[in-house]
């Protein structure tokens, strides 16, 4: 949440155009990330059960450390082209900057999941929360307090016009090399061990998940370079545009923090009940209720758009002319979460591989249809896309997985809930659709709200009598 914190800040601080510049820098740093970790966080928590602890971390750590070394170089060599893909070609400091953002992230990966495997939530938790409240206090501070201080004074001279945007890396940059020496204690677990073979294994694992993960990346951020080079009208207006939906991307963040924060537990929690005889079962009560959670997310949001659109500030009003776009990317990161559930068949069967040809086709449905797009429909058609791209993937992988991995999913309620979700996101929009009455849209949105919440409890309460906190509840 922290994180997201950042979107009002920078929307603040900076218009629409810049604000393009730095999202389409960080949906960089995204690709490199994927490319540089080379799925061994994921291969890390799958050969636990195997071998020992202090085998896979050795093995997947140096794994991790010849990468960055590797793609580093590479991406050196690059700078001069990364920066015209960027249309940053007056900064390309800018990308040198992000690629050493990109190598201490790396080299956190390992340490990050030896973490959460052994429990230690509080180490991780206070190392990602400094990470994020550093970046914030420094962007605030330069960006802010020294940028609007008397020009005589001490803290004026701390900021420097010419660096602009490039105070939200270089805050980045030092949060991220102060996240790595505070995870100095797990990095210096380390022991060289090079079992040639087991090393082979992983990497036969891990390539269809880098696959993965580089096509998810397609999906998720390819658009704002595709709306910088399609979108019609002159670079600055692409920017403005670009910037315009980056920001309201970011309105999907409940659903977002809520899949962010499962995904962090599900992956080492669906491995650890891979054992137990009724995992399927396990993982269809998981699904439904992870379902319900991001219904409420999508209500809790759309319902209430006039408040929201205060996430993006008040000082640059451009940005509220994209809010029409949120609820499509809304139900996108539904189903987008709907198949992170999923893919759990792939990865417990070793079938990775077959991730990757999904992966590949949301891949190359992401592509061919913000390219027809774009230019008719402008970052409309972003939105639009990456329902059909997530849609498309999250069916695919329920069909291929029933046939290698039967999970008895509760198809008909879950479909249930999202419609009936989406019904009274659409009642509502006809409701309100003359209204400029706030307190009267923000009242219905509550009365629609907790007539959703009625029919789930009506249809759950044998579930949720189960729980202890609603369970006494229910019972009166």
């Amino acid at each position: 949440m922290l994180n997201y914190l950042l979107t009002p800040l920078l929307t603040s601080l900076f218009a629409a155009g810049d604000f393009s510049k730095i999202s389409t820098l960080f949906a960089m740093a995204g690709f490199m990330n994927i490319v540089f970790s080379f799925g061994m966080e994921t291969t890390y928590f799958r050969f636990l059960n195997e071998y020992k602890e202090q085998k896979v971390f050795n093995t997947t750590f140096t794994t991790i450390v010849m990468s960055a070394i590797f793609f580093s170089i590479f991406s050196f060599v690059l700078i001069d082209p990364l920066a015209n893909l960027t249309k940053l070609e007056d900064h390309p400091e800018y990308i040198q900057w992000l690629i050493c953002i990109v190598i201490f992230d790396t080299l956190s990966v390992i340490p990050f999941a030896k973490l959460r495997h052994m429990g230690r939530p509080h180490k991780y938790a206070f190392i990602k929360l400094f990470n994020v409240l550093l970046q914030i206090g420094l962007i605030y501070f330069i960006l802010d307090v020294c940028k609007n201080a008397d020009r005589s004074s001490f803290w004026a001279d701390l900021y420097n016009p010419d660096i602009g945007i490039g105070y939200v890396i270089l805050a980045n940059l030092l949060a991220s090399a102060l996240t790595f020496v505070f995870l100095a204690t797990e990095i210096l677990q380390f022991k060289w061990e090079f079992d040639f073979l087991f090393w082979k294994k992983t990497l036969v694992y891990a390539l269809p998940l880098l696959i993965v993960g580089f096509g998810g990346m397609i999906n998720e951020m390819i658009d704002r370079f595709m709306l910088l080079n399609f979108y019609p009208g002159t670079l600055s207006e692409r920017h403005q545009a670009n910037g315009i939906y980056s920001a309201n991307y970011k309105l999907a963040v409940v659903i977002v923090l809520f899949i962010q924060a499962f995904r962090l537990g599900a992956e080492p929690f669906f491995f650890k009940a891979a054992t137990q005889s009724d995992a399927p079962k396990i993982y269809a009560r998981v699904m439904k209720f992870f379902v319900i959670v991001c219904c409420f997310s999508f209500l809790g949001v759309v319902l209430f758009l006039d408040i929201w659109k205060y996430f993006m500030g008040s000082t640059h009003k451009e940005y509220w002319t994209g809010l029409v776009v949120v609820p499509l990317l809304m139900v996108s990161k539904i189903f987008l979460g709907i198949y992170y559930n999923l893919s759990v068949w792939y990865k417990l069967t070793n079938k990775n591989l077959m991730g990757a040809w999904i992966t590949i086709g949301g891949a190359l449905i992401t592509i061919t249809l913000n390219y027809l797009l774009i230019p008719i429909l402008g970052y409309t058609a972003c939105a639009i896309t990456t329902i059909v791209c997530y849609g498309s993937m999250m069916l695919s992988s329920y069909f291929l997985g029933q046939k290698y991995f039967p999970v008895p999913y509760d198809v008909k309620r879950m479909l249930g809930y999202i419609f009936l979700a989406v019904l009274i996101f659409l009642i509502f929009s006809f409701m309100v659709s003359d209204s400029t009455n706030t307190p009267f849209k923000l009242l219905i949105g509550l009365i629609l709200s907790i007539i959703y919440t009625g029919c789930i409890f009506f249809k759950e309460k044998e579930e949720l009598s189960r729980i202890p906190i609603f369970a006494k509840w229910l019972s009166k």
